[in-house]
């Protein structure tokens, strides 16, 4: 049970950073490209309008928020807890993309970084194991 609060508490930790990180990059997409004075409230045409530095720049921190989360997640919980945030990230980036009018090298970007991102966020997460507890792991196998 001890395990499965933590794994839990690994996926918590890692989309909470993720729904931070993601607030902090929307912020600063709206700064350097904010609505027009006469904004109606479509959001798919204001997204057609953005300038393709500002689609690179979200492609780079998106892929940093990606990495981060999974980061989190796999140092607090291991495999399993970055597993499931990265299925949860997937989801939300695949919704994203699809509800919104990207442009295809967008696309086609965020689908290459995500993968990306996800493995340096499992490889850099894990924690190495302490000669005393590789120690007492072994002797337990044995044992």
């Amino acid at each position: 049970m001890k395990a499965f609060g933590r794994i839990l508490l690994a996926v918590v930790a890692g989309m909470a950073l993720a729904f931070v990180l993601v607030v902090l990059v929307e912020w600063f997409i709206s700064i350097v490209h904010p609505f027009p004075a006469d904004f109606d409230g479509n959001i798919p045409e204001h997204v057609k309008r953005y300038p393709h530095w500002v689609l690179a720049v979200a492609a780079l921190f998106w892929g940093a928020t990606i990495a981060a989360a999974t980061w989190v997640a796999s140092r607090i919980g291991g495999l399993p807890a970055a597993i499931v945030v990265t299925l949860l990230l997937g989801w939300a980036l695949t919704f994203n993309l699809t509800a919104l009018p990207y442009p295809p090298w967008f696309k086609i970007t965020m689908f290459t970084v995500f993968p990306i991102a996800c493995y340096l966020g499992f490889r850099y997460g894990r924690r190495a194991f302490s000669s005393a507890t590789a120690t007492a792991v072994s002797d337990a196998i044995v044992n």
